[in-house]
């Protein structure tokens, strides 16, 4: 896995580098008959994507769905830090590799490893690297958000490319819509019954006289026992990973 992002790193540097055909260690060497401003434009590229790759690959991938369904599911409880924000984005993360494996190997064996073995070049690399994850995104993005991105940019005047072969700049922020709308979508159906059991013990303790008394303070433990008795956990995760097509 740290070998597959590492090589997707170094293959998003500038289109001069992937078609100069350079090794990764040639990269940060200062020029000797080459330009300076070059090897200046180089480094700096590689850094930027360095620092932005790890945002763009968990966009493209199943972890919104998994964080912002876990986020939900700690609020609703009425837990405002457990499980820890490190727990909850440790959870996600796994989840997202354990989904995203397949897509990931194929990445790897297609594109990265051919590479390294000098069978292809950068360029071709690049597309049988990004061609895995293009194919994840297309069966798990709702046609209504790809058709909002299509139709601005028919707007704008631009070409758009529809079906196998989709624009990134198409399918990318549509894909990141549809997984919040679905993590937004499961995390009602995960509040909902916690919901019921804090409308019953208000109900209940405002019967009571209870006015004083906040009935989070006393729905709370029910809650973490109604979750606890029907396997809750297992219940979630097992239905997020069957969600992905």
């Amino acid at each position: 896995m740290i070998r597959f992002l590492l090589v997707v790193a170094l293959l998003a540097i500038v289109p001069e580098a992937a078609h100069a055909q350079q090794s990764a260690t040639d990269l940060l060497n200062l020029p000797v008959n080459g330009s300076v401003s070059a090897w200046i434009i180089r480094t700096f590229g590689l850094l930027t994507i360095l620092s932005v790759a790890p945002g763009i690959l968990i966009m493209v991938t199943s972890f919104p769905r998994f964080i912002i369904a876990f986020s939900i599911l700690r609020s609703g409880m009425g837990l405002s830090t457990t499980p820890s924000n490190m727990i909850l984005t440790s959870m996600a993360l796994f989840m997202t590799f354990y989904v995203m494996a397949p897509t990931m190997d194929r990445a790897w064996q297609q594109g990265a490893q051919p590479l390294l073995q000098n069978q292809i070049d950068e360029a071709e690399a690049v597309q049988r690297i990004a061609q895995p994850f293009r194919e994840f995104m297309i069966a798990n993005v709702r046609d209504k958000d790809v058709a909002l991105f299509v139709d601005i940019a028919r707007e704008r005047g631009q070409t758009v490319t529809l079906g196998a072969q989709t624009d990134y700049r198409v399918l990318i922020p549509a894909f990141m819509l549809s997984e919040i709308r679905r993590g937004f979508e499961i995390g009602f159906l995960i509040v909902l019954p916690f919901l019921v059991i804090d409308m019953i013990v208000a109900s209940i303790t405002m019967s009571m006289g209870m006015m004083m008394l906040p009935p989070t303070s006393i729905s709370l433990p029910f809650k973490i026992l109604f979750f606890v008795l029907i396997d809750g956990w297992n219940l979630l995760v097992g239905s997020l990973i069957r969600s992905f097509s």
